[in-house]
């Protein structure tokens, strides 16, 4: 099993839920973050003062999937989260040792 982590721009989350539904995806978490990579922030004019925001908005999903659907679901979320411009985000891959879903007690895949 798989997690798969996604950092994308805010406005792009309804393509990437969208997108995800449509692969057969039932459920995500999605986290407000801040961050900055080679974007590296920019500056805004407040009441006539200018400061520098290096922390900018993002969201985070997350998405347990088999091993099999991994590869599929991170193009998903490539395609539906890419605008060509800079801050686009990043997606990370971590492997899941196993799964349980507290209510029925299933464990592994079948958690999922």
């Amino acid at each position: 099993m798989k997690m798969i982590a996604a950092i994308i721009k805010p406005f792009k989350l309804d393509d990437v839920k969208n997108a995800l539904t449509e692969a057969g995806i039932t459920g995500m978490t999605v986290t407000e973050v801040k961050g900055f990579g080679r974007q590296k922030g920019h500056v805004e004019l407040y009441r006539g003062t200018t400061y520098e925001v290096n922390f900018l908005p993002k969201l985070k999903i997350e998405v347990a999937v088999s091993d099999e659907k991994a590869g599929e679901i991170v193009k998903t979320i490539a395609e539906a989260a890419y605008t060509g411009e800079i801050g686009d985000g990043k997606i990370f891959i971590h492997s899941i040792d196993d799964a349980l879903r507290i209510r029925t007690g299933e464990k592994g895949e079948g958690a999922l």
